[in-house]
């Protein structure tokens, strides 16, 4: 069981941090999103925690930024883009950071193949990028104890052509 204060990977919003547990009338966590605007609690039943999973410690970050630059990227693909992009958002909201991590790199490495030959890429691909990017750094810095921003510097530091848009 979390204790209140922990951060917490939720699968929906991602990073949260456990504001209290409430005992009646059913254990609850009451959960508050991490790096959102407009943060609103959570409620999340004790019961399902094993949907939940603990964030990242920070050797376990620090060795995934070091490791990017060798990481395979994934070369799923399916008759449909609807499909293409359910696979992908369920790695995101029910995968480890890692696998969000690479799914940044796959559409980023798309992306970039789209653009080389003068087309622009389908804004799914751009979404599903902007989705994984966010739950990875969020995780990452929470972990680092630093800025999404500065967990962006270290990417572009172990890889030259690293970018998020």
């Amino acid at each position: 069981m979390y204790q209140a204060g922990e951060y917490i990977v939720h699968p929906g919003q991602g990073v949260c941090i456990v504001d209290e547990i409430v005992a009646e009338p059913q254990e609850t966590y009451m959960l508050l999103p991490v790096g959102t605007r407009n943060p609103m609690r959570i409620s999340f039943p004790v019961a399902s925690e094993s949907r939940l999973r603990p964030v990242l410690s920070r050797g376990e970050a620090e060795a995934l930024i070091g490791e990017y630059p060798q990481m395979d990227i994934d070369d799923y693909t399916e008759r449909s883009m609807a499909l293409e992009e359910e696979h992908f958002k369920n790695q995101i909201r029910m995968g480890t950071c890692r696998d969000s991590v690479r799914v940044v790199k796959t559409f980023r490495k798309r992306i970039a193949d789209v653009r080389s030959r003068n087309k622009k890429p389908p804004v799914v691909y751009e979404r599903i990028l902007k989705q994984a990017s966010e739950r990875s750094l969020s995780e990452l810095a929470i972990a680092l104890g630093i800025t999404p921003d500065d967990v962006r510097a270290l990417f572009e530091s172990q890889a030259e052509d690293f970018s998020l848009n």
